[in-house]
């Protein structure tokens, strides 16, 4: 049995679809804290189970006879490294024989403004390796979904102003993400090894500009605008003080190269090359 936690998200849905085409639901659960969130997938006829990761005996109760964990990491900055370490304990408590986790890719991270955000994911990492159990880190670089939140809703007309200066990032489409995630899932001699979950190319936003410009038919520019006038737009936008601190300490990671990851695992594991930034462009922006 594998089960899958985040199930109802974007990352975990995704997966749970991919695992669809490999196995047959009865061999899928998926682990939610709300019931009535996960219509779709009884439908799909996939066992739902209960748990939070505040209540250890919950995940006790909701791991039993599992065989294999895709622990997706939480949102919660606040507590996250205890809610994964309830995962991690409940899953080892149950036999369970192989926790997959979802991390995040990222050069020097001790070094990057953004330690204080991940530090979490490798503290996760060092947790889950004592436990005993076979791992597999999937160590997630940026989503090309994100794309559109940096450029805003006007990028054809006004360009792209965002403060990543030279900086390159190989966004990869969180579907595929997904993909690579259920092959793993699916499939043995993973046990016990670390993925870079990137794109083989690392894009710059000039490059991104260069794109559009191409696909509109028409010059759209790049400014890569300093730090302090960036948050000063982001406030006059209303954007929510957390959703400023998140998105300056991002821009700062991506203008210093923290992302600059690219590799060929994701192709690997897709069996075939990720989809390029100028497709899904394409598609974000002219449909297609």
């Amino acid at each position: 049995m594998i089960l899958v936690t985040g199930a109802t998200g974007h990352l975990g849905g995704s997966v749970i679809r991919h695992l669809l085409k490999r196995v047959p639901a009865d061999q899928i659960s998926a682990l939610v804290r709300d019931e009535a969130k996960a219509i779709k997938l009884k439908e799909y006829g996939i066992a739902i189970r209960v748990g939070d990761y505040h209540h250890p005996a919950s995940l006790s109760a909701a791991f039993r006879n599992v065989d294999k964990i895709l622990l997706v990491s939480t949102n919660d900055y606040n507590d996250r490294l205890s809610q994964h370490k309830n995962v991690i304990d409940a899953a080892a408590a149950n036999g369970v024989g192989h926790l997959v986790y979802t991390g995040v890719s990222i050069k020097n991270p001790t070094a990057s403004v953004l330690h204080g955000h991940m530090k979490d994911h490798f503290l996760t990492e060092d947790y889950l390796k004592a436990s005993g159990m076979n791992y597999t880190f999937m160590r997630h670089n940026l989503y090309a979904e994100m794309i559109p939140f940096y450029l805003g809703n006007q990028v054809l007309e006004k360009g792209i102003v965002f403060p990543a200066g030279e900086g390159r990032i190989p966004f990869a489409l969180r579907d595929e993400m997904g993909e690579a995630n259920a092959n793993i899932l699916t499939s043995r001699g993973h046990e016990n090894r670390s993925y870079n979950i990137a794109n083989e190319t690392a894009w710059s936003f000039q490059d991104m500009a260069d794109i559009l410009s191409a696909l509109a038919g028409k010059e759209v520019s790049y400014t890569s605008l300093g730090h302090e006038d960036y948050i000063d737009s982001l406030k006059a936008a209303g954007l929510p003080e957390l959703r400023i601190r998140a998105a300056s300490l991002f821009s700062a990671a991506m203008r210093n190269g923290d992302f600059t990851l690219p590799g060929n695992e994701l192709e690997s594991l897709l069996g075939r090359k990720p989809t390029g930034l100028d497709t899904y462009l394409q598609r974000a922006y002219f449909g297609g």
